[in-house]
């Protein structure tokens, strides 16, 4: 390893003490969210946050619109931003920080064995403590999930959520504030639960698991047909109108993730298709570009709603074609070709 990689290494583990500090100047339009740093991609022109993430614990970051930006660290991170070259952007970090990994003529050299050892340190045990929280918030939220969908009753039909979705309760439930609960599990245990309000607000349990864990729909079959989608409407959609099996993953952002488990399942013999969304009116069109690389990594086939000459452009997923569908034909508008 060449000492220029060295000294990157160190500033890169350095800068995770100060990651909300240089995020928040960065990129000062965003907002930490638990341990995230969300905001929008100033390197891309977003007018809006949403899909650039970056985390405040190991410096990870990732733009679910652009396939091309991802990182491991936040020295590539200020690499990104400012269009400059990795060893650049640690020499601008250790600047800001007075780190002393590369030579200034300020600090003596004999004092960066102890900068380097003790950033090394903080790192190690940032790492450790964050983990040890996530694995307690994980386990609390699981056995909250557990007593809350223990004590829920049976979703009713008439429930304002799946009437104007137009779909059936499908084994949700609900409680006595009249949410909707969406059970989401992972390795075959109830893990989190997703709220879904009667004017269509969701969140999940506070400190649940939500990446790697998914909703069911129907009961997978050796050799049989398995949709992998996003949200539970869209799955509900998929399963009414199919019969087959869905695996929702509840984000774009969990598509791999929760392919990558049913690729595992019943000895790998599913014939697993992406049904991804696909938004055509946000930048880089992140449904599809998440659906495509979901299909990519587990060799599974990926469809996507066509949409008919006359449908609205703000419609993209399947759940809002059919609700177009459905409604052309009440209102006697069918039969035009394109249905």
């Amino acid at each position: 390893m060449s000492e220029v990689v060295a000294k990157i290494q160190r500033v890169s583990r350095a800068s995770l003490a100060h990651a909300e500090t240089l995020t928040r100047e960065w990129l000062p339009q965003g907002s930490r969210q638990g341990n995230e740093w969300v905001a929008r991609n100033v390197a891309r022109g977003d007018r809006t946050s949403g899909s650039f993430g970056v985390s405040l614990v190991n410096g990870k970051w990732n733009d679910f619109a652009d396939r091309n930006a991802h990182g491991g660290d936040l020295v590539s991170l200020y690499s990104y931003l400012h269009g400059c070259r990795q060893v650049d952007a640690a020499m601008a970090i250790d600047r800001r920080l007075a780190l002393g990994v590369f030579s200034w003529g300020a600090a003596p050299a004999t004092s960066q064995p102890a900068v380097n050892e003790a950033a090394e340190a903080a790192y190690r045990q940032r790492l450790e403590a964050h983990a040890a929280e996530r694995n307690l918030a994980r386990k609390e939220a699981a056995a909250r999930a557990r007593s809350v969908w223990a004590a829920a009753k049976p979703a009713g039909s008439t429930h304002p959520y799946l009437m104007s979705r137009g779909i059936p309760a499908f084994g949700l439930r609900q409680c006595q504030r009249g949410w909707l609960l969406v059970p989401l599990y992972a390795n075959g245990e109830l893990v989190n639960l997703q709220w879904i309000m009667p004017n269509g607000k969701k969140r999940f349990l506070k400190g649940g698991q939500v990446q790697g864990a998914h909703a069911p729909l129907g009961e997978p079959i050796a050799g049989g047909r398995m949709f992998v989608c996003e949200g539970w409407a869209t799955g509900a959609t998929l399963h009414r109108l199919t019969g087959d099996p869905v695996a929702c993953a509840m984000h774009a952002g969990n598509l791999r993730a929760v392919a990558e488990t049913m690729r595992g399942a019943l000895n790998g013999s599913l014939d697993l298709v992406i049904a991804g969304d696909d938004d055509r009116q946000t930048t880089g069109n992140p449904g599809r570009q998440a659906a495509n690389d979901a299909a990519l990594a587990v060799g599974a086939m990926v469809l996507y709603p066509k949409w008919p000459e006359g449908c609205p452009d703000d419609l993209t997923d399947f759940n809002d074609l059919y609700r177009w569908h459905r409604a052309r034909l009440e209102t006697g508008q069918a039969g035009d070709g394109h249905e």
